[in-house]
């Protein structure tokens, strides 16, 4: 049952979280995963995401037009780090080999799949801007806005991974940080 607070707002702010989850769900969860490696805290950090989204709607809304993915994409980005920077999670080793990871969650074909392992073995970086530009087809200023960097820098850092993920499938070149 729905609460209405005589102006709609109530309803309206869950039928766009219902549209997000719909439409960013499986995207975020991967990312999420791509991050922690772990199905289960994946989710969790899923979940949260839309948590914090509900909780900071009205002031996505007040800053006037955005990108939702990537403001999405954004939050998710910062709860696995918090997840990841947890004094519990420091001390446990919960990674699971990148060959071993769940096709679901790679999101990718087994064709792909090769190429996205080599992505993976990038520094955290370039990683990042290749999953967020190819991946999940963010244009370059979302995914600044992202990673919370400046467009020139987002534009440098896919420039950069570009020619690190090239030089490594053309020649298994090891990746440099």
């Amino acid at each position: 049952m729905q609460v209405n607070d005589g102006n709609g707002q109530r309803d309206s702010r869950h039928a766009r979280i219902e549209m997000w989850i719909a439409r960013y769900g499986d995207a975020l969860l991967r990312s999420c995963y791509v991050w922690l490696k772990d199905a289960q805290l994946a989710e969790d950090a899923m979940q949260d995401t839309f948590l914090k989204a509900w909780q900071a709607m009205e002031r996505f809304e007040q800053r006037g037009p955005a990108s939702e993915k990537a403001w999405l994409m954004r939050i998710a980005i910062n709860t696995c780090r918090d997840y990841l920077r947890g004094g519990w999670f420091q001390h446990v080793d919960r990674a699971t080999p990148l060959e071993e990871l769940p096709q679901r969650l790679l999101g990718v074909t087994d064709e792909d799949r090769s190429t996205f392992l080599t992505i993976m073995d990038l520094p955290l970086k370039h990683r990042h801007i290749i999953l967020l530009y190819y991946y999940h087809g963010l244009t370059l200023r979302e995914c600044a806005e992202a990673l919370r960097v400046h467009h020139t820098t987002a534009r440098h850092r896919l420039h950069q991974a570009e020619k690190a993920l090239k030089a490594k499938l053309e020649g298994g070149i090891p990746c440099e940080a």
